[in-house]
């Protein structure tokens, strides 16, 4: 029977009808060590009883009335991210492609209200992946997510992925209002931003006047092990984009900003029916408590450190394979040899779920919450997908 679900996915023939933490069950009973996490999204796991209760709590008293009202959920999710950010305001969206899109507007926005329309470029880099969206396609520019979808929107500019002289000369010029980018590229396969580089972005963007937008998409709530990745650079952005982590499954997204940068968007400039529904800020609430309570992210820090190590061993055992480990918390790249797909495909025969990336990479996303049994057990799995690849080629 051919599936009525548009075809735009390669999906791998696998159904999941069950989670349990770091574990999805599939239709056949099979029990599979999950570090994909829904590409980063499951933060706290499959079936957190927190986010569980959470949303039956909210479910049984009400789901949505939309932003015509004050949402009491909006405004308590709205107030724990102040606390913990560099954030004064906040949009609640649906996804982090919509978060992207409203950055973008957001800042074009600043400088219409400054007096300097003219600023409506955005500097962004290759590799980068802010959404699917016409505008957001438009800002990474790449031709595998552009070609037969033009005209694309103007206004941004594609800069080589570490180019300084490229990114100064880009940066003076008149037109550029922004330069928007993700601390560390998930798409692209786990391309970290140096810390030296962020804080010279950051100046950059203060010489210029530019506003510095961060796309924290994939690697905030924790993955790096700081709440957000810019933390580890001591920087904080004007504007910055979150999604995936932060419901821990329950699609939400949020624009975070500066009460400067956000001093365009005044009633009637933006909008969105589902976005800060009761239901998922709830849920998105109870993933903050979680995240951000007394040293969790310091035994993330810890446990993720034990997985890179051992990774690092995965590789020198393996070197016709693995050629490498990038990336730092729980959002590390497996640079390959082999080809990737075929790893992960030899992952899926050991029960195993990881995510491909650019780059020949093999991502790793497991949930904050893996234990370092199941870090223990995951390397096992990977290092005999690893010698399963390495008998086919003998």
């Amino acid at each position: 029977m051919i599936s009525p679900v548009l075809p735009s996915y390669s999906r791998a023939p696998l159904s999941f009808v069950e989670g349990d933490g770091a574990w999805l069950v599939d239709d056949q009973g099979r029990r599979f060590l999950d570090f994909a996490s829904g590409i980063a999204v499951m933060a706290l796991g499959h079936g957190h009883p927190a986010l569980v209760g959470a949303l039956k709590a909210q479910a049984e008293k009400l789901w949505h009335t939309s932003n015509l009202y004050t949402v009491p959920e909006q405004e308590e999710l709205a107030t724990k991210l102040v606390e913990h950010t560099f954030a004064d305001t906040m949009f609640f969206c649906n996804s982090g492609t919509e978060a992207g899109e409203l950055a973008v507007k957001m800042a074009r926005k600043y400088w219409h209200e400054s007096g300097q329309p003219e600023r409506t470029t955005v500097i962004c880099f290759d590799g980068a992946f802010h959404g699917r969206s016409i505008g957001m396609i438009s800002a990474a520019g790449a031709e595998k997510l552009t070609k037969g979808f033009g005209p694309l929107t103007p206004g941004f500019i594609q800069l080589p992925f570490g180019d300084h002289d490229a990114l100064r000369e880009a940066a003076a010029k008149p037109e550029v209002g922004a330069i928007m980018l993700e601390p560390v590229q998930g798409e692209s396969g786990i391309k970290p931003v140096p810390d030296q580089c962020l804080k010279g972005l950051r100046d950059l963007c203060d010489e210029h006047g530019h506003l510095m937008i961060l796309d924290e998409i994939q690697c905030g709530m924790g993955r790096t092990g700081k709440l957000f990745a810019h933390e580890w650079a001591g920087i904080t952005p004007d504007i910055m984009m979150i999604a995936k982590g932060i419901g821990g499954g329950f699609p939400i997204g949020a624009l975070l900003a500066t009460e400067d940068a956000a001093k365009g968007m005044t009633p009637g400039t933006h909008g969105s029916t589902y976005g800060g529904n009761p239901l998922g800020c709830a849920v998105a609430s109870a993933v903050m408590d979680e995240i951000t309570r007394d040293g969790f992210l310091e035994d993330v820090n810890r446990r993720a450190g034990l997985l890179r190590q051992k990774l690092e061993g995965l590789v020198a055992a393996h070197p016709d394979i693995f050629d490498s480990v990038r990336g730092s918390g729980f959002m590390l790249g497996i640079v390959c040899k082999a080809t990737n797909l075929d790893v992960v495909n030899a992952g899926y025969a050991q029960e195993m779920l990881t995510v491909p990336g650019g780059d020949n990479v093999v991502r790793l996303l497991p949930a904050l919450t893996v234990t370092e049994e199941e870090i223990a057990e995951g390397i096992d799995r990977l290092d005999r997908a690893a010698t399963a690849l390495e008998t086919q080629s003998a």
